[in-house]
């Protein structure tokens, strides 16, 4: 581990521009990426690289943070066979900056890539086929997102008298009512403190 540790410190000196921050945690290292425009010469270096060799990709997910400036993380997952380490590549985006593909270092990424594009709607640009690839053609939104509505904008049903499946907007049968969570025994404590 101390050799590992020694080398992505070494990585931090030697791409300075590319690198924001390195830290382990159980074991696993984790490179924080400061623009999404290094993520294509990083992945490169890390998959052909002789002290790296990270020749997996094992998958690419997003995570929805809403609060942030810039919104969604990408975070890659890279397994070294030869060296028999992991590591995760993260990166920040903003809804709107796509993030070059990197299929024509890993070609499963074309998967992973389509399915982050489908639930979180970040664009991947270069990529030779992106789509949708969970959700229907003519859905709206991006599921995973955070600001998705939990019941959805259209309800799908099959319709008897037109003998196939419709698509309608939501009714709500029931009015959307606030709870009181308060237990009615806080009430008797804050008299009996006074």
């Amino acid at each position: 581990m101390k050799e590992k540790t020694l080398f992505f410190k070494y990585l931090l000196i030697i791409f300075p521009k590319w690198i924001d921050k390195i830290h382990f945690k159980k074991k696993e290292i984790i490179l924080k990426v400061k623009n999404p425009n290094y993520i294509f010469p990083l992945l490169y270096f890390l998959k052909y690289h002789t002290n790296t060799r990270f020749s997996i990709l094992v998958d690419i997910c997003g995570v929805d943070y809403p609060s942030r400036k810039d919104r969604f993380e990408v975070v890659y997952n890279l397994l070294s066979i030869h060296y028999n380490c992991r590591i995760r590549v993260e990166v920040s985006v903003n809804e709107i900056t796509p993030i070059n593909s990197v299929v024509d270092i890993f070609s499963s990424a074309g998967w992973w890539e389509r399915e982050v594009w489908d639930m979180f709607g970040i664009y991947f640009s270069n990529h030779p086929d992106l789509r949708r690839i969970l959700t229907d053609y003519g859905f709206e939104g991006h599921p995973l997102r955070k600001d998705f509505p939990l019941s959805g904008y259209f309800e799908v049903r099959y319709d008897d008298s037109f003998k196939r499946v419709i698509s309608e907007p939501i009714e709500m049968a029931q009015e959307f009512r606030y709870f009181d969570f308060a237990s009615p025994w806080n009430q008797f404590t804050k008299e009996f403190k006074k």
